[in-house]
């Protein structure tokens, strides 16, 4: 299983692309199977059509080609303006499963914040909430003192939820030892450095990795080139003007000094010669405006410049504007400076520590899975199973709105039960499309072929001709009959109707599994960092002990069969011991039950909400619990609990509900909240779908008798 690492920067000018370089290189030959990854492209302004740097990092670090594996920071913006940055995180997702190949870690590159991507922080947040990535921060050692390092890299450790998350591991800290920064010596005595939260690497400032070609420099500013020299060759450290007369300014003739001056500086032209033919190794000279430089002296000093390989330029803009273009000169690493990638990688590498990285390979993380992953999973098994969910409220504008979308997405062939000229109004009304994979059917036109067998499944309860007419004209009822015949995979309802309405018809016709002692349901919460299971919030009023352990049972195997870890919290308003009288003891029994019934269960209970939920409470009421602090299933006592606790979270937290999912049905049938939202109707529909494959599982699985 690849684990993903995001390096992330806490401000711009950190050295973001050479640590992330460095550390490919470490761990690459420290012998790790590493890859690179970078999930959003990079534009430093709004005129760039290029990231360099992922350019860069994907032609020297092993990485997927596909570029449309990358996502353009565009499509972030608009997936936040239209509040679909949660759907933009399940492609992350799918591009980072289709990037990974068989890599043991793979090292993403985090989003810088800056006027193009204004959203970075909160998106690197998501990212690695999305990918249950660990984060590597980096930051420079260019502050006033130790407490402002120690304020701003604590600060970031907080944006992804703290230390006690354990998201974060540890810290990379470049430009350390030079002029006006932190000495290598402070930064290895701070104290927010341990085992919880390692110093990677103190990286010490070296000006010649950020020495860019002379080349590079002809490229920013589109200079002609007057004499090529070694321009692929030399490196520029420092920029001087010549503004002076050449007494006062001969001291700036140095090696690997660029060179500024006007064309009619002939004192200038023939100082360079001189410096350039006596060995100064000078970076290059610059010549600005549009005056043309005297042919007579050029004449002169070309034999000399030749000789000494000084590359000489021109830019037909005068001195002050070619300072004002020299200010924009980004020193990237082009992809083609093979030189300085190379340097750049060894240098950090070097200092860079890899002695972690077996014992990282073998960390388990308890890590809750992520709201994006999880729908993610569904949505990709639901495209996977290719069911048909029949939707009985056809007409209704919300049912309209997620058939639309989840048949473009492939998630599932949608049956609309109505009217179908006034379902493409709605449709046309709610600027959606209705593709190939909706079908919409006239209630009126299929009725009487189901009269018949109603009549057949009910007799047994007085059912007539004129019976089952009447009651067929109930949509869900109709619905509940296509199901029954195989028509329909699963059936989804409840946006308009109520929770009785939609489940009574499946009850006495589809009926229970085999095995099922009840028909309960969960809410599957999709929660800022993590999806919970509420159980059972929709159908029983009041379970019995052995209702509430059966209900636990059954939520316990929806979450496992959904990919949630379960550790199942019998919730009461008393933990443990602490309180009595008949609710708790029925809570207490229940938990029993569940234990005698399935030993291979985590539960536990009765737990107050809060000791469930919450690590540092569930160490403080119920230390010895397997579950308090961690659990991921919650059972509430009765129906007023459950349902209240649901509503009060989803609109209080912001959370996708997805359910009621019904549970112990004999083929899946799904109720809604009649205050669903659009995405609450595509993943219950999605979920459907699924549930109809794993029934389909289970039937190939479970031997028949001759």
């Amino acid at each position: 299983m690849s684990k993903p690492i995001l390096i992330v920067s806490t401000h711009p000018g950190a050295g973001l692309t050479s640590t992330v370089l460095g550390l490919y290189h470490a761990l690459d030959r420290q012998g790790s199977k590493v890859a690179f990854h970078k999930p959003i492209l990079q534009l430093n302004n709004e005129h760039d059509t290029q990231d360099y740097s992922e350019i860069l990092l994907s032609k020297h670090c092993r990485a997927a080609q596909d570029p449309s594996l990358r996502i353009h920071p565009e499509r972030v913006q608009k997936a936040i303006d239209k509040d679909k940055l949660d759907e933009l995180m399940e492609e992350i997702i799918d591009n980072f499963n289709n990037a990974k190949g068989d890599a043991d870690i793979v090292i993403m590159e985090g989003l810088l914040e800056n006027a193009s991507t204004p959203y970075a922080h909160d998106v690197n947040k998501r990212i690695a909430r999305a990918l249950s990535a660990d984060v590597i921060l980096l930051s420079s050692a260019r502050v006033p003192n130790l407490q402002r390092l120690e304020n701003r890299l604590e600060y970031a450790i907080n944006q992804f939820g703290g230390r006690e998350k354990e998201i974060v591991l540890g810290a990379i800290i470049n430009h350390v030892d030079d002029e006006n920064a932190l000495t290598t010596e402070q930064i290895i005595t701070s104290k927010i450095f341990g085992r919880q939260f390692q110093l990677f690497g103190a990286i010490p400032a070296n000006k010649t990795l950020s020495a860019p070609r002379v080349i590079d420099l002809q490229k920013h500013l589109n200079a002609n080139i007057v004499l090529e020299g070694e321009m692929h060759k030399r490196r520029v450290h420092e920029y001087v003007m010549f503004a002076r007369t050449v007494p006062n300014a001969v001291h700036l003739l140095r090696p690997n000094y660029c060179i500024f001056s006007p064309c009619d500086r002939v004192d200038t032209l023939m100082a360079v010669t001189i410096a350039a033919k006596s060995g100064a190794n000078l970076g290059c000279l610059i010549l600005t405006g549009e005056t043309n430089t005297s042919d007579t002296i050029m004449k002169l000093c070309r034999p000399l410049l030749e000789e000494s390989k000084l590359p000489i330029l021109h830019v037909a803009i005068s001195s002050w504007k070619t300072g004002l273009a020299m200010e924009g000169f980004n020193r990237y690493i082009p992809d083609d400076d093979d030189e300085r990638v190379q340097n750049t990688k060894e240098y950090f590498a070097e200092h860079i520590k890899s002695d972690w990285v077996d014992a990282y390979l073998k960390r388990q993380r308890q890590s809750a899975i992520s709201p994006a992953a999880f729908r993610y999973g569904i949505v990709q098994r639901a495209i996977a199973a290719q069911k048909t969910i029949v939707l009985p409220e056809g007409n209704e504008p919300r049912t309209v709105v997620a058939a639309s979308l989840c048949a473009a997405r492939g998630m599932a062939k949608c049956i609309l039960l109505a009217n179908p000229e006034e379902v493409r109004h709605i449709a046309e009304q709610q600027g959606v499309s209705l593709g190939d994979n909706i079908e919409i059917i006239d209630p009126d036109t299929i009725r009487e072929r189901y009269i018949p067998r109603l009549i057949e499944l009910r007799k047994h309860k007085g059912m007539n001709e004129t019976l089952a007419r009447t009651q067929l004209e109930d949509n869900v009822m109709l619905a509940t009959m296509m199901l029954e015949a195989d028509v329909v995979d699963g059936l989804v309802s409840g946006a308009v109707h109520t929770t009785a309405n939609t489940i009574r018809p499946p009850l006495q016709i589809i009926k229970t599994a085999e095995g099922a002692q009840v028909v309960s349901s969960v809410f599957f919460m999709c929660l800022p960092d993590q999806v919970l299971v509420y159980g059972d919030c929709a159908i029983i009023p009041n379970p019995s002990e052995d209702e509430l352990a059966q209900i636990a049972i059954q939520s316990h195997d929806s979450a496992k069969a959904f990919g949630i870890e379960p550790r199942v919290a019998m919730i009461s308003y008393s933990t443990g011991t602490s309180g009595s009288g008949a609710d708790v003891e029925k809570v207490k029994t229940a938990t029993e039950k569940v234990r005698q019934l399935r030993p291979d269960i985590l539960v536990d209970g009765p737990l107050q909400y809060d000791a469930a939920a919450i690590e540092s409470v569930g160490k403080k009421k119920a230390p010895d619990s397997p579950v308090a602090g961690r659990a991921t299933v919650f059972i509430f006592p009765d129906l007023n609990t459950g349902n209240t606790t649901y509503k009060a979270v989803q609109r209080s937290a912001n959370a996708i509900s997805m359910g009621p999912v019904l549970q112990g049905m004999r083929k899946p049938v799904n109720d809604l909240s009649r205050g669903a939202l659009v995405d609450d109707i595509v993943y219950t529909i999605a979920i459907t779908a699924v549930q109809a494959a794993q029934n389909d599982a289970k039937q190939t699985q479970t031997p028949h008798n001759p």
